[in-house]
């Protein structure tokens, strides 16, 4: 069974792109996690606030395309994004930045 994952393709009014992740990430949903991803080119923010989870499937998803991603993460996931690495090469910082 699929977990929850609702996400949404915008631009923000600079035109980079902004991809809203709400739901769980984990290995029944990176397909769709990596189909958005691999969607857009150029520079993409990635707003994970609304994300409850997020295991190494999902991690290993976003570390492919760590070159070009500013993460937004509230205080669940910042701790994950640090231990993984993940914030080491990348943007990343809170919700209210």
């Amino acid at each position: 069974m699929t977990t929850p994952l609702t996400l949404t393709a915008r631009n923000r009014p600079d035109g980079t792109a902004l991809l809203k992740a709400v739901g769980e990430i984990d290995m029944s949903n990176t397909d769709a996690l990596a189909a958005a991803l691999d969607a857009t080119t150029g520079p993409l923010v990635v707003d994970l606030t609304g994300v409850e989870y997020l295991d190494s499937a999902g991690l290993s998803v976003l570390f492919a395309h760590a070159d070009r991603l500013e993460l937004i993460a509230g205080p669940l996931l910042a701790p994950v994004l640090t231990i993984s690495g993940l914030a080491d090469l990348t943007t990343t910082h809170g919700p209210d930045a």
